[in-house]
């Protein structure tokens, strides 16, 4: 069962299975990191390029690092091609993402 993110809802949701995100992904950035956006999303920056799938792939490389979760656990639910995707991370709770991301600083 996917989980899907309101049309108004900008921070993403969760359920007993992990949490889901609304993100905005910035290829060709001088270097991978994550920033919050005021509205509750994520901005995240990303030195792959947008080409034959490598952002995406960074994308759910980085997010496994920085959520500790394997690769498996990372999913694009919708925006394959766009660069505002809506993300599904499985085995980690909208509250775990928060606190990790205050950890970091964001």
């Amino acid at each position: 069962m996917k989980a899907r993110v309101p049309a108004g809802s900008r921070r993403g949701s969760e359920d007993a299975g992990g949490a889901t995100l609304a993100v905005r992904v910035q290829p060709r950035a001088a270097k991978n990191g994550i920033v919050r956006m005021q509205d509750g999303s994520l901005k995240i920056r990303l030195t792959a390029p947008p080409v034959d799938g490598a952002a995406n792939e960074a994308l759910i490389a980085f997010l496994s690092e920085t959520f500790a979760v394997s690769r498996s656990s990372v999913e694009i639910i919708s925006g394959q091609s766009a660069r505002q995707k809506i993300i599904r991370v499985s085995g980690i709770s909208e509250g775990d993402v928060d606190r990790l991301l205050n950890n970091q600083g964001q």
